[in-house]
């Protein structure tokens, strides 16, 4: 069995290491890389890049950006940003939740497609701070467009983030690591781990993935996975 694959976010360095995963996977046939810049070719080795179509966009025009044109059957998000780089909070809001999610509506064109969205550790819609108030939304979001399955990855703060927005995070959450420890090999495992997520999809992930199902009010339900299962899904078979 094979699938095709649709990466929104691929420029960023969770995104690159993604995107390298899913081009060297036998399991994706296809790969569309859709962005307001895409990968320079130089940087995907040559026995690959016949496997991937690249597509500039406009997130500000989604009906021309050709989204829908095909049902790809797992559409990857790794798109974000952070307050300080989009300038201000509602920018920051625009960027990191009102253009991935509708993005992702853009991209549904069948309910056999399945979603697989980065999200950050500490996301919750309740939450009294902006960042993890907003990816919690956008997963909710995210989770009522009703893809077959929704599968959202919460890796922790990642080395190479500013240094400084990531130190006010770890003392709001209480993240038990240091940027030490998140370097070296942590952008590889979450990048990778997303796409054995969905090769794997909601009903068939290993247990050591520790994934878990969280249920909305209205009954609405999607699959989370932290750092270690990450790890993890990054083992599954390419």
């Amino acid at each position: 069995m094979s699938a095709t694959a649709l990466i929104l976010g691929a420029t960023g360095q969770t995104g690159q290491q993604l995107l390298q995963s899913l081009l060297s996977s036998s399991f994706y046939s296809r790969v569309g890389e859709y962005g307001r810049r895409t990968t320079a070719l130089e940087k995907i080795p040559a026995d690959l890049q016949d496997k991937l179509e690249q597509h500039t966009i406009d997130f500000e025009k989604l009906d021309t950006s050709g989204l829908n044109a095909k049902p790809w059957d797992v559409v990857f998000i790794t798109l974000g940003t952070t307050r300080k780089n989009a300038g201000s909070a509602e920018k920051f809001v625009k960027i990191d939740r009102e253009y991935v999610i509708n993005a992702a509506k853009e991209a549904k064109v069948s309910d056999n497609q399945r979603l697989v969205y980065l999200s950050s550790a500490g996301a919750n819609s309740s939450a009294p701070f902006l960042y993890p108030q907003s990816k919690g939304l956008t997963e909710e979001g995210l989770a009522r467009l009703g893809y077959k399955d929704t599968i959202v990855f919460r890796p922790g703060f990642l080395a190479g983030t500013d240094r400084g927005e990531t130190r006010v995070a770890e003392s709001i959450f209480g993240l038990p690591f240091s940027l030490q420890q998140l370097a070296g090999n942590q952008h590889r495992h979450v990048g990778q781990g997303p796409r054995g997520g969905g090769q794997a999809g909601e009903r068939q992930p290993p247990p050591a993935a520790g994934a878990t199902k969280v249920t909305l009010k209205d009954g609405t339900s999607y699959t989370v996975i932290g750092n270690a299962g990450a790890i993890e899904l990054a083992k599954l078979d390419l």
